[in-house]
């Protein structure tokens, strides 16, 4: 990907549209090595991006998902203390010794999603997405500095393992909760708006072929006009594509208010977003 046209292109050829401001985010965080941190509401596309980047560069996709609570253990790498015992015992079976430098040792590491990326060995580097970032502890942020300025991970008991050729990171965030400065400044960033609606039914039809034009229309321009309501949870874009995929199902072909009322559990997540919406159509059919 030469230029941000050629990662529109790929993307595209990927089954992902991207607009001219994701093009050269990408495109910048490709030529110049660097994360890139994707932040935008929750269904805009940011971990559909990420995927699409790894189709379109035919390259591994690897994936940590953060929450609350995650550790290092589950993101960089740990020990296989069962194989660690096995071993112990085996060796005192035997009347051998065994040390640390025994024990610790690639035979017992575990590779998880970062140690995995940077320890890839392929002719071209995997792409790895750091989801939700926003979910995972501050703490868990500091251990990610080390990798996000450097692309390796320093094992203690073996050293430092830096990759051969830099893996390509994508983080995500809802922006559930402010990131650190130290974070933002080891990455390039991007900002994903919701989609206007004719760019927004391209991608609808696009997932579902087998809705008609007049419905995607109507369909996506109704959802574009609920995101203006006082909303707990916004419907983005996988909200859309299911959306039109049950009304395509029940064969709904232009959109009418008695659909919206039969479906709405399909766009409004919460008892207080279902009376948001509900109030804004006209009363349901009686029968």
């Amino acid at each position: 990907m030469n230029n941000p046209d050629e990662v529109i292109e790929g993307l595209d050829a990927a089954d992902y549209l991207a607009d001219d401001g994701l093009a050269m985010a990408v495109f910048l965080a490709l030529r110049l090595g660097r994360p890139l941190l994707l932040e935008g509401e929750p269904g805009v596309g940011k971990t559909a991006a990420a995927k699409a980047l790894a189709r379109a560069l035919d390259t591994p996709f690897i994936r940590l998902q953060c929450y609350e609570g995650l550790t290092a253990g589950e993101a960089l790498y740990e020990w296989n203390y069962q194989r660690q015992l096995l071993h112990i015992r085996l060796a005192e079976a035997r009347g051998v010794s065994v040390d640390d430098a025994d024990l610790f040792t690639t035979d017992f590491l575990q590779e998880r999603p970062i140690l995995k990326a940077v320890r890839h060995a392929g002719p071209t580097p995997p792409v790895l997405l750091i989801d939700e970032i926003d979910r995972a502890d501050d703490e868990f942020e500091a251990l990610l500095f080390e990798f996000l300025g450097e692309a390796s991970v320093t094992v203690p008991e073996l050293g430092t393992f830096a990759a051969t050729r830099p893996p390509i990171v994508v983080l995500t965030s809802n922006r559930s909760r402010d990131l650190h400065d130290a974070l933002r400044r080891r990455c390039l960033y991007h900002w994903i708006e919701f989609p206007a609606p004719d760019r927004a039914a391209s991608i609808v039809r696009r997932a579902v072929p087998g809705a008609t034009a007049p419905l995607i229309r109507d369909a996506t321009e109704f959802i574009g006009r609920v995101r203006g309501l006082d909303l707990d949870k916004a419907p983005g874009l996988a909200e859309s594509i299911d959306w039109v995929s049950a009304l395509a199902a029940l064969g709904v072909t232009e959109l009418a208010a008695a659909d919206v009322w039969r479906t709405i559990g399909a766009i409004a997540k919460t008892p207080d977003d279902r009376v948001a919406v509900a109030a804004a159509l006209p009363p349901p059919p009686t029968r």
